[in-house]
């Protein structure tokens, strides 16, 4: 819907549906290209006709150059944005010698798979990167000439799938604590509608029961402060919990609150571990430790794989884990009376 006033150009998705048709059958019909059967270049040229559609003249010109120019999909304002995969993907595209058009389309993956096509038919960018879903499944869509990459990490909700999904680096956060003498672990979760916090619980449970520790339970939280600092709120006394396990640093932080409240210090009587490596977290006393997530280094993958799909190279992939601990201050030995 425009907020201009003016009214919204009919898209060449809309013309193929009209016709029943494929876009880039469309495509070729405008192109005025020969081998199109006549009763389908009538069908098109009925359809242009009704909706008015009017291809755009300039961008057409530019086909058999070269533009230089990248597009990137983000969700619609109001959404979430992976910003710091943009960023990710916009180092990497400068630093390629493309310049990058950022564009946010409103709708679910199905508005944006139409955004994609009526891009690649544009001839006004080399190529497309979408950093929302715009398939259900895999990580490429079909555009005619101009290459098309979907980075696969979030779900049409916007919500963390695949490698941002992936809780391994629990059973490190769990070990290392029970390293230094911890054997009580209390787990606040995040919304379990979420992926992500489904691999962190189903990890936290599977690492207490092979270390041959005690699981003190999980409290299924909502990814706010007051989950975390609720479920320490509620702990008994005598609970024997001495590390908690947040799902991520607003829920840790409630956690280090709750502790606070209670006269408990931190990491004095317990241990608290957050994720997603907030900067603030750095800046808290005690400073928390935390899951730093490499989400620029999926940007940038995402991008690599576009710009050598324009190029027709290899992309140059990183290497190594996305997720890695930052140990601080907010974890410690278990406390002596615990031992």
């Amino acid at each position: 819907m425009s907020t201009s006033g003016t009214p919204r150009r009919p898209t060449i998705m809309e013309v193929a549906r009209l016709a029943g048709v494929s876009h880039q059958t469309v495509s070729r019909y405008l192109r005025s290209e020969g081998g199109l059967k006549e009763s389908t270049r009538e069908r098109v040229g009925a359809a242009v006709r009704e909706l008015g559609y009017r291809p755009n003249l300039i961008a057409r010109s530019m086909r058999t150059r070269r533009t230089g120019r990248l597009a990137v999909l983000l969700p619609g304002l109001g959404s979430f944005s992976p910003d710091r995969m943009l960023v990710g993907a916009i180092a990497a595209a400068r630093a390629a010698g493309f310049a990058v058009e950022v564009q946010s389309v409103d709708g679910g993956s199905g508005a944006r798979a139409e955004r994609v096509l009526e891009l690649a038919d544009s001839g006004q960018v080399e190529g497309i990167l979408s950093l929302a879903p715009v398939v259900h499944e895999g990580d490429r869509m079909p555009a005619g000439e101009v290459p098309v990459v979907v980075c696969a990490g979030y779900d049409d909700q916007m919500r963390g799938i695949g490698e941002l999904a992936d809780g391994s680096v629990v059973a490190d956060l769990v070990a290392g604590l029970a390293a230094v003498g911890h054997r009580r672990f209390l787990h606040v979760s995040g919304s379990l509608r979420f992926a992500s916090a489904r691999g962190r619980k189903e990890t936290f449970l599977r690492t207490v029961e092979r270390l041959g520790l005690e699981s003190h339970g999980v409290v299924d939280g909502d990814w706010s402060a007051e989950s975390g600092r609720d479920a320490v709120r509620s702990l008994a006394e005598d609970s024997g919990v001495t590390a908690v396990i947040a799902a991520n640093d607003v829920v840790a932080a409630g956690v280090v609150r709750g502790a606070l409240e209670r006269g408990w210090g931190v990491p004095d009587d317990l241990s608290v571990t957050g994720w997603d490596n907030n900067p603030v977290g750095a800046y808290l006393s005690p400073a928390l430790t935390t899951v730093d997530v490499d989400r620029e280094r999926l940007g940038r993958d995402a991008m690599e794989r576009l710009v050598a799909s324009v190029r027709g190279a290899e992309p140059a992939l990183s290497d190594g884990p996305l997720n890695r601990i930052v140990w601080r201050e907010s974890t410690g030995p278990v406390p002596p009376r615990s031992r």
